[in-house]
């Protein structure tokens, strides 16, 4: 099934069921598939998608059911209920919603996408109801949502002493979101034309992407590197320290970007240069386009590490750590080598946005603050586990500004906007400026409603920013690298929860929905 003919099919000639076709008919004036409306058919078949994902994520449950039982943990009860009841009401609502896919459309695709996320973040959430932790709802589904949708803030105090159960759950639930997020990235967004993502298609006349343009190659590509990159940052970890239980969560935290960790202190804990040097170089690696990695690694290409973003990306890390790690150095009188270390993890955890936490940098100064909330809108790559804005957006955007002045100095020349190479045509400009309006928009309307709730200017900015971005930690005494979420008000969780998805859905995904344009037939 070659990638442009799945994701460019409009028409209602292509089915998800392996590319069968069948014709449509028109009955009453109204489009049907086979005995079904198609809007019914629709609807139908993304609420059986989302029960099949949620069937597979609570079989999932059972490993750290496993890992309680192991260790002797009584919360392995919670995990085998959680698994049970979840996935008796997946199989009841798969057999419930039975039938033939509808033909694959674009709203088909923003259906899907955001069902299936509300979906396994609910799912998610029950054994943290559950456990013995005795979270609320509002908590157990903002650890849920802040788990599959990598961002890595927490709830939970007293990590040290947690259950290995609900610890292995948040690393899984990272490393689970990383692979969705991925192929949200890779395969979804670029065809449901999100934030200037459609410029990222691959395209299948491209002779020498040929082994990459059909989904199901590319996907055993991807996850065989996911898989690689874990187990050796987890070997890697454990050489240098970490049990082998810390090593295998914080391994699937960082190579999804997501910043669970299994201390209090987070990496911090250990108090060692070399792993922060290590989870510096596997974070950083995973904010880089899973694509260009897989070509690079698996072909060999060179010329993949020449794309835009990742220069733009690794350049602003640089300049921005070398400047955490020298106002250090001079305003702290810091040794150098610490400096480095944790200037380079501080920045490069922020801005792959991961989360991890080696030291109080709200006790750097007040430059680095500046500089660590300027870093949470940034975020990494596309088609990585990163979030936030993203390196290609400021290209564009850069781009497009450039193009704008010189039409206005010149306004009978053509100066056209480029990314790298490929010219960006008017339509990923507009929904690129599209996105950085409504983020920018919902970050305001959303520190608006925080200060409603009482917290204070610094709380409120950074606990939204962090959220959308998919960071982890804010800023200040309350939920910054030493503080975390579990003081806030119920509503302040709900709010951020969806600040969570909104982010991790590049916005407009889920904005769309909430058209009304959208439910029309």
């Amino acid at each position: 099934m070659d990638l442009p003919a799945a994701a460019g099919a409009n028409r209602a000639t292509f089915r998800l069921n392996g590319g069968r076709s069948q014709q449509p008919i028109r009955a009453f004036g109204q489009l049907r598939w086979g005995h079904r409306p198609l809007h019914a058919s629709l609807y139908q078949s993304a609420i059986n998608i989302a029960a099949k994902a949620a069937f597979y994520l609570s079989l999932t449950m059972l490993l750290p059911a496993a890992a309680d039982l192991f260790y002797g943990h009584p919360d392995w009860r919670i995990f085998a209920v959680s698994a049970f009841i979840t996935g008796g009401i997946s199989l009841l609502t798969m057999a419930a919603t039975q039938g033939g896919p509808p033909p694959f459309s674009r709203k088909m695709g923003f259906l899907v996408v955001n069902l299936l996320w509300l979906v396994i973040s609910l799912v998610g959430a029950v054994p943290f109801w559950f456990s013995s932790l005795k979270l609320d709802f509002a908590k157990a589904l903002f650890e849920s949502v802040s788990g599959i949708t990598t961002t890595g803030s927490t709830v939970i105090t007293g990590l040290d002493f947690a259950p290995p159960g609900i610890l292995l759950w948040r690393s899984l639930l990272h490393w689970l979101g990383g692979i969705g997020i991925v192929a949200l990235g890779l395969f979804v967004m670029p065809y449901l034309r999100v934030g200037g993502m459609s410029f990222f298609k691959m395209e299948s006349s491209d002779t020498t992407e040929k082994p990459f343009a059909r989904i199901v190659t590319f996907t055993r590509a991807f996850i065989l590197i996911y898989v690689v990159l874990t187990v050796t940052c987890a070997i890697i970890y454990s050489y240098l320290g970490m049990s082998r239980f810390d090593a295998l969560n914080h391994a699937m935290s960082t190579i999804a970007t997501g910043g669970f960790a299994t201390h209090d202190a987070s990496l911090g804990y250990f108090k060692s240069l070399p792993i922060l040097w290590v989870a510096t170089f596997f974070m950083t690696l995973s904010s880089l386009p899973f694509s260009v990695l897989i070509l690079f690694i698996v072909r060999g290409r060179l010329d993949t590490l020449k794309d835009p973003q990742i220069i733009v990306f690794l350049s602003y890390l640089t300049i921005l750590a070398l400047a955490a790690s020298l106002y250090q150095r001079l305003a702290n009188g810091v040794t150098a080598s610490d400096a480095l270390a944790h200037g380079f993890f501080a920045v490069s955890s922020i801005l792959s946005t991961t989360g991890f936490a080696s030291d109080d940098y709200m006790l750097w100064g007040e430059f680095i603050v500046a500089l660590a909330f300027a870093a949470t809108f940034m975020g990494g790559c596309s088609g990585s586990t990163a979030g936030g804005m993203k390196a290609y957006r400021f290209i564009i955007i850069f781009n497009s500004i450039r193009a704008g002045l010189f039409k206005l100095i010149y306004p009978n020349a053509v100066h056209t906007v480029r990314y790298g190479k490929g010219l960006v045509d008017i339509d990923v400009q507009r929904t690129v400026f599209m996105f950085f309006t409504a983020y920018m928009f919902i970050w305001a309307f959303g520190s608006l409603a925080m200060g409603a709730m009482g917290y204070d200017l610094v709380t409120a900015a950074s606990a939204v920013a962090t959220a959308l971005s998919n960071v982890g930690a804010g800023l200040g005494p309350i939920i910054g690298p030493a503080g975390n979420f579990s003081t806030l008000s119920e509503p302040a969780l709900y709010l951020l929860s969806v600040m969570m998805l909104l982010g991790r859905l590049e916005i407009l995904t889920v904005l769309v929905i909430l058209t009304p344009l959208f439910w029309k037939d």
